[in-house]
């Protein structure tokens, strides 16, 4: 059973890769504009996933926080060129409102051992292909990396992002979901 969950797993973790590149190629400017999945407007989906250090994280342990769920992967240059960026906001100005959340759609070891390397300042929740299921429920249907969900205080999808994060258009989406200053 555990071999099975591997290959689909490595199946993702392909397909997610030969999916983004040829994006990429074929569509450069795909990660520039806002994606509509279908899901804005709606309530969030739920998930239960592993933080780094065993405990079971769902999107209601934040309840009456501004969300930003971004899936990503050690082997996605975007993802890891974002991350320092994910960390300042977390630490930022939100006026504590603004809750990170990374959602690794990677091997959990592998992950995990990166984002401990990293010193990331919000949580990393790990998994399987249950990490995959998670990505298409939040509206990532391609399994492209990187994807962010930027989730309201009411837990309401307001906001959703293919490709890499711009700091100045995301700091304007959690401002207008925050009120805080100074993004």
């Amino acid at each position: 059973m555990k071999q099975t969950a591997v290959i689909l797993v490595m199946v993702a973790v392909l397909a997610a890769t030969g999916g983004y590149f040829v994006a990429m190629k074929f569509a450069p400017e795909m990660g520039a504009a806002q994606e509509d999945t279908g899901l804005i407007g709606q309530h969030r989906p739920e998930f239960n996933h592993r933080d780094l250090n065993g405990k079971m994280v769902s999107p209601a342990n934040f309840e009456g926080k501004v969300l930003l769920v971004n899936f990503w992967a050690t082997w996605c240059a975007p993802c890891v060129e974002e991350m320092p960026m994910l960390s300042e906001l977390q630490e930022g100005k939100s006026g504590g409102d603004l809750q990170v959340i990374g959602i690794a759609i990677d091997d959990p070891a592998r992950a995990a051992g990166f984002a401990r390397d990293m010193g990331l300042s919000y949580p990393v929740l790990l998994g399987e292909a249950d990490v995959v299921i998670t990505g298409k429920r939040y509206g990532n249907d391609s399994g492209m990396l990187p994807f962010s969900v930027l989730i309201d205080k009411q837990g309401v999808v307001r906001w959703t992002h293919l490709g890499a994060l711009d700091f100045e258009d995301l700091g304007r989406e959690i401002k207008n979901l925050t009120g805080a200053a100074g993004l």
